[in-house]
């Protein structure tokens, strides 16, 4: 099986394809992550990819369909995968479409998380993470049980992403209004476009989405 999820930022998508991952067998393909990667690393095409991060927009396509190409080939994707964040053009849902025909594949659903923006604005500005697990918070309604103490592993470092700031989300916002809405028609002339309301709880979103793609 291999799925899409698409929304606006902060609308859940990476926490829905964790579950999907664990409960289907399904190799989560989150976009931001693949790309952050590259961003930390150093490298020249690091940087690059990290300056466009930070701002708010969106990296090339060409960047990111070799990026995905490479991953839906690899071993471990041989199951299924869930796409998080790709496409989000016509252009990359065109390639992507194009990627799995060539290797048999389809897509079997496309996953549409309806959102109310200004809460998510909020969201996002609020969220900051463990330096050393990972591990997320927000600072209005997730904080550390101990103040400035990690939960999960004790550590006493955090961090915000830069691409959380207030102006940069604005962006993103724009960005996904103006480019990614567009594909939109493109899976509902498909008729696998299928949408459910990501505001409520996390485990009530996942029913939303197990009802869609079935229960195995």
């Amino acid at each position: 099986m291999n799925l899409i999820l698409l929304g606006p930022p902060g609308a859940g998508k990476g926490t829905q394809a964790k579950r999907i991952e664990r409960s289907h067998g399904l190799v989560q393909l989150a976009t931001g992550d693949i790309l952050r990667a590259a961003a930390a690393s150093g490298s020249e095409f690091g940087r690059r990819v990290k300056a466009i991060m930070d701002s708010g927009a969106l990296v090339s396509d060409d960047i990111v369909i070799a990026a995905i190409k490479e991953r839906i080939a690899s071993p471990e994707a041989k199951g299924g995968v869930i796409l998080d964040g790709f496409p989000r053009t016509v252009p990359q849902a065109e390639a992507l479409d194009a990627m799995l025909a060539a290797r048999g594949l389809r897509l079997d659903h496309v996953i549409l998380m309806e959102v109310d923006e200004a809460a998510l604005v909020a969201r996002l500005v609020g969220r900051f993470s463990c330096k050393a697990c990972g591990a997320s918070y927000h600072e209005a309604n997730h904080r550390p049980k101990v103040e400035g103490v990690c939960d999960l592993c004790g550590a006493t470092e955090f961090v915000h992403r830069p691409d959380d700031r207030a102006d940069a989300v604005r962006t993103r916002f724009e960005v996904y209004r103006r480019q990614t809405a567009p594909i939109l028609p493109y899976y509902r002339d498909k008729g696998i476009l299928r949408t459910v309301d990501g505001m409520g709880d996390m485990d009530a979103v996942t029913r939303q989405i197990e009802a869609i793609i079935g229960v195995r």
